[in-house]
């Protein structure tokens, strides 16, 4: 099934993200052989531990959800050639990259959010902030205005005929990729406390470089009280969103432990100072 029609029925300035190497690690015994599946599907949470309780109709459900490639699917860039690095993902979703250099990692979090949206006709809770802070709303791109870049200045323009069509979806958010990134997320976004993360909060560092992963899907223990998290991203260049292996813990990865500490180590990103922000 196409993967546009998926959500449908179910989401300058670029902000960069540096690349480094990460030693290669088997795949974790959380990770089913299934050729194809959806998060929930994919990944059993770690011993012990039990999937959090989420709304069927939420952001988090549809996320837990999300479909994957077959396994063992590598990481394609946009331009269709094979990311270098092949040895930090768990798992590719099935979510196309586009052509162009434009979905990085804020961006695949702004897609993801903006498809769900989108999949629940909730078009006017459908909008993000361009790096000059200025709001570009899906609801008035879909009544045919569409944004005037002159420099550093931004105005709507009536240019197009009314429509809320999948493809006029799609032109709305390349637009936004072209002109948001981790700095203008970063700076739209409310920040909340590391203890009180939920299924759809990102981790992310504004500014060039800079990075975002978001929270895919969460798990308690219920004797414990330890959580923790699957978290996906894509990079740059623009290339497939995907589940990121735990280097730091192979016998957990692909979760990673909800902690105290003041950083977060990903295959190909360090966050230090912790810092959680959350879409509305």
């Amino acid at each position: 099934m196409p993967t546009h029609l998926f959500f449908v029925l179910t989401t300058v300035l670029l902000a960069f993200c540096n690349h480094r190497e990460a030693p290669s690690t088997a795949l974790s015994t959380h990770i089913s052989s299934d050729s194809t599946a959806t998060i929930i599907d994919r990944f059993a949470a770690p011993s012990g531990f039990v999937r959090t309780a989420i709304d069927s109709h939420s952001f988090a459900y549809w996320l837990r959800h999300l479909p994957l490639k077959p396994a063992n699917t590598p990481v394609k860039l946009y331009t269709g050639q094979l990311k270098s690095n092949q040895k930090v993902h768990a798992a590719v979703a099935d979510i196309e990259t586009g052509n162009k250099d434009l979905q990085q990692c804020a961006d695949a979090c702004m897609r993801l959010r903006a498809e769900y949206l989108y999949s629940q006709k909730k078009y006017d809770d459908i909008h993000f902030n361009l790096t000059n802070g200025f709001r570009v709303n899906f609801a008035k791109w879909a009544q045919g205005y569409r944004v005037k870049v002159t420099g550093n200045t931004t105005v709507w323009e009536k240019k197009k005929a009314p429509s809320t069509s999948y493809s006029v979806f799609r032109d709305y958010l390349q637009f936004v990729f072209t002109y948001a990134g981790t700095l203008s997320l970063s700076k739209e976004l409310p920040e909340v406390p590391l203890k009180n993360l939920q299924i759809g909060d990102i981790f992310i560092k504004g500014g060039s470089p800079g990075h975002a992963v978001m929270v895919l899907d969460m798990a308690k223990h219920p004797k414990t009280g330890a959580v923790c998290f699957l978290i996906g991203q894509s990079y740059m260049p623009a290339q497939d969103f995907h589940v990121l292996k735990n280097l730091s813990n192979t016998d957990m990865s692909p979760w990673y432990e909800l902690n105290n500490a003041d950083e977060l180590q990903t295959p190909e990103w360090t966050f230090q100072p912790v810092v959680v922000r959350r879409f509305n």
